[in-house]
């Protein structure tokens, strides 16, 4: 028992070298931006959808970007100075071919614009002359009223659409003007991003700096415990070669770990069980034998009679027949006769005396003190790695200073709050401007609102002033009214209709090629490809970005990697390649901190000699226990004799014959004594043989007696293989700790120091990567961007298509109103002559 709960504690005190877990060095701490660069027009995005669909008729053309980069590489120089180059005339055509949409869209818009006051001019010069309906005088016709209706409802439809498109036009100038607070909320956000920005950068560096000291504390932490962690992985090591030296010895005879020693004892119970249970079957065979030979005695000398001398007599014949029988009443199972053991009895004892269990501890504990011997050979080591660390801990905060962050970033937020201040100023401007902008569109959607006033007002009165019975020189004064109105409304269309197609032909062109080659190519990010095309800004540069930061324009920093890098939140170290000014690689170069520590190492020698796991004594002990004899039993005497019977016959089936072969006798002392004899028998069966066959105690011997010899058998039948295998795997395992552990010890140490070494990796790791990612985040600079976008896009742009697609929409109705409005003034208004109809020829005249 003393021998398992040492083992017990052994295995309970062996070092476990589970991986390390990965540091934690917490969340970098950062501000949270204020920006949201997106943008939802809400209804009116319906009119914007319209407007883009529209565009996308007129302009269905991709965006060229290979034209784009070509004109703006040669920007207008060249074609504008030798525009006979058929490569310029070629390119003018391209442009043109592209913008073959807008150039149709401003020639009709052009010609509207110069032909409708000449057509209006006209058109009063000729009614002045009583013609082109000038003259007061309506021809009578029978569909009159149906002309009338028709051109009404034509009329009341054209000037409906005239009034949705104003209206339009009015919902666009007041959305742009309504996304003023919206422009300065998300323009004061954006600043106020980067002022987040520059203020959080110096406490994330501060940050990133002081969780040096986590990995500083885990190496320290390591070298405290540098027993555990280096003896118990050198230990674990060996015990790959010396635990299983330690199992054979705990393991022989084939029984499990924690039975091993119990083997010897068993060994010792089973020869003592043999010896003992042999005694008790001994006891109980001899006063059977005993017993049956006084009977086989009395019959013998009762078959002496005179009677049983006549050889020729019946009674002679049957007393040769029971003396016959006599020789069966024996015992079967002669215990006897079996070998003794008491002479391996005694050498298995002489061997006990010497506790092997005790031999085996020693070198168990002396293995197990592994790593309490590297931690006292260790300790200049540690204290060498001390000094190591407290170097880089102290040159990482040197040279972090090194880097003029602090200062530009001040830079940065003086730069910010000067630009913000500016912003602030121009403001009313802004304000002052876009009221003026205001004032204009009013303007522009009252002459269209004047025309509709004039033709709503004409409608009305036309139509609650016709009298269908009145003749056209009769007609009433509201009717008459109403075609005035009518007329006013066409004087208006001619006056103010090519000013509207004027204004709206200009923002077409300007706010249609704005939306296609500026909005559509940023929201596609295609915008992006053009301005990275390689030597666009400047001939000699391949990337103009990294040629003005850095002077590299070879390196590869796009406009587009930017964008995407700041979208995503990333760091602006990694965005901006900042390690072209700070190298940070330079800095957390574990190599050159790497090589002092590795000669710190060097100076780990861990002799292990000391260690002795099995002592000579406990090798001969093991010797001693194979030649105990016990293989020399004859384990097959015995259970031969142990599968036998009680006796050679069976004593009630004798007498039962006995007393039938008695009564075939005449009355008699013969008689009488062989009856006495066979009740003697029976007597002996019931006392002694079923005593031996059922009494606990002799089943129990026999039992025990069998189990014994067969576990004696099974022991004493690889006991020297065994033994020989144990002894050689001890000596190898011995071996290799007193001569080959140099190698082992070598490794291990390799590995610690790579642990050690990593945790500096995993710092260095996790700057990188926080630098990358969660330092300085530069997501207000795509943030700037996008506001930008929707600031000329969403806010101005949009608005100002939609403003001039629903005042376009009203100019270009204008001209159905004029024509409609002509022809129905002349059922309202009052005409100076009429028709008479000629009773003798039966016409109008």
């Amino acid at each position: 028992m003393l021998w398992r709960a040492a083992f017990a504690l052994a295995l309970l005190l062996l070092p476990h070298t589970e991986p390390r877990t990965p540091l934690d060095f917490g969340l970098v701490p950062g501000g949270v931006y204020d920006t949201v660069a997106h943008y939802e027009p809400g209804p009116i995005g319906l009119l914007f959808n319209m407007v883009h669909a529209f565009l996308h008729v007129v302009q269905p053309n991709p965006f060229p970007e290979d034209l784009v980069i070509r004109v703006a590489k040669d920007k207008f120089g060249a074609i504008k100075s030798e525009y006979q180059k058929p490569e310029n005339i070629v390119l003018t055509l391209q442009v043109i071919y592209y913008e073959i949409g807008f150039v149709v869209c401003a020639a009709l818009g052009l010609l509207f614009v110069v032909l409708l006051p000449l057509v209006g001019l006209l058109f009063c010069m000729c009614r002045c002359c009583d013609n082109c309906g000038g003259e007061m005088h309506q021809r009578q016709r029978k569909n009159a009223d149906c002309q009338r209706g028709l051109l009404t409802t034509l009329l009341l439809t054209t000037t409906f659409i005239i009034t949705a498109g104003v209206l339009c036009a009015y919902a666009a100038n007041q959305h742009l003007s309504s996304q003023l607070k919206t422009m300065r909320r998300l323009v004061n956000n954006n600043l106020r991003d980067l002022h987040t920005f520059a203020n959080d950068t110096p406490v994330q560096i501060d940050y990133l700096i002081n969780q040096y000291d986590t990995a500083k504390d885990q190496v320290l932490c390591d070298l405290d415990n540098v027993g555990v962690l280096l003896g118990g992985r050198i230990h674990e090591e060996l015990g790959k070669e010396v635990q299983p030296a330690l199992d054979g010895v705990l393991n022989m005879a084939g029984v499990k770990v924690e039975k091993a020693m119990k083997v010897m004892r068993d060994t010792k119970e089973a020869l003592e069980n043999v010896s003992v249970t042999l005694e008790t079957l001994q006891e109980g065979t001899g006063k059977l034998q005993f017993n049956l030979s006084v009977v086989r005695a009395g019959l013998s000398n009762a078959l002496s009679d005179p009677a049983c001398a006549d050889t020729l007599s019946p009674t002679a014949q049957i007393c040769r027949s029971i003396r016959s029988s006599l020789a069966q009443l024996e015992i079967s199972a002669n215990y006897s006769g079996l070998p003794d053991v008491t002479d391996q009895l005694n050498k298995v004892n002489e061997v006990l005396k010497t506790d092997l269990s005790l031999t085996v501890q020693r070198g168990l504990l002396a293995f197990n003190d592994t790593p309490t011997m590297v931690t006292d050979q260790t300790r200049n080591v540690a204290e060498g790695v001390r000094g190591i660390l407290d170097g880089i801990g102290s040159n990482i905060t040197s040279f972090s200073r090194l880097f003029p962050i602090q200062s530009s970033l001040n830079n940065f937020t003086v730069f910010i709050s000067h630009t913000h201040s500016r912003i602030e100023d121009i403001y009313p401007e802004i304000d002052q401007i876009d009221f003026y902008r205001w004032i204009c569109c009013i303007t522009l959607c009252c002459m269209v609102v004047l025309i509709l006033s004039f033709n709503f007002l004409g409608l009305l009165c036309g139509i609650l002033g016709f009298d269908r019975h009145a003749s056209p020189t009769t007609r009433g004064c509201v009717s008459n009214t109403g075609g005035n109105l009518l007329m006013a409304g066409v004087g208006f269309s001619f006056l103010f209709s090519w000013v509207l197609m004027g204004v709206v032909t200009a923002t077409f062109v300007v706010g249609g090629n704005l939306e296609k080659l500026v909005c559509e190519p940023f929201n596609s990010r295609q915008l992006f490809k053009v301005l990275d095309t390689p030597h666009l800004v400047n001939p000699t540069w391949r990337n103009f970005i990294p040629g003005y930061l850095y002077n590299d324009p070879d390196m590869d920093l796009t406009v587009e990697n930017v964008y995407s890098n700041c979208k995503e939140n990333r760091g602006i170290y990694s965005a901006l390649h900042l390690d072209k000014l700070f190298n940070i690689s330079a800095l957390l170069n574990t190599s050159v901190y790497t090589k002092d520590m590795a000669q710190k190492f060097e100076g780990v020698k861990v002799d292990l000699r000391s260690i002795i796991l099995l002592d000579s004594e406990g090798k001969e002990n093991l010797i001693s226990f194979t030649e105990t004899g016990i293989g020399e039993i004859n384990f097959a005497a015995y259970l031969e004799e142990l599968n036998k019977g009680v006796t050679r016959v069976d004593l009630l089936s004798f007498a039962s014959n006995l007393d039938t072969q008695a009564e075939q006798l005449s009355k008699g002392s013969l008689q009488t004594s062989i009856k006495g004899h066979a009740n003697t028998l029976r007597q002996i069966y019931s006392h002694q043989v079923v005593s031996i066959q059922q009494s606990m105690k002799y089943v129990r011997a026999r039992n025990t007696l069998n189990q014994s010899i067969r576990f004696l058998e099974r022991t004493s039948s690889d006991l020297s293989n065994k033994v020989s295998e144990v002894l050689t795997a001890v000596n190898a395992a011995q071996y290799l700790i007193s001569q080959n552990a140099t190698f082992i010890v070598n490794q291990e140490t390799e590995k610690y120091k790579q642990t050690i070494i990593g945790y500096f990796k995993q710092y260095i790791d996790w700057v990188k990567t926080s630098l990358e990612m969660e330092v300085a985040t530069c997501k207000p600079l795509s943030n700037i961007m996008d506001t930008a976008d929707i600031l000329a896009c969403s806010f101005l742009l949009d608005s100002m298509n939609t403003f001039w697609f629903g005042l376009g929409c009203s100019t270009l109705f204008l001209l159905p109103s004029i024509i409609l409005s002509v022809r129905l003034a002349k059922f309202y208004r009052r005409m100076d002559t009429e028709d008479v109809y000629d009773d003798s020829i039966g016409t109008w005249n």
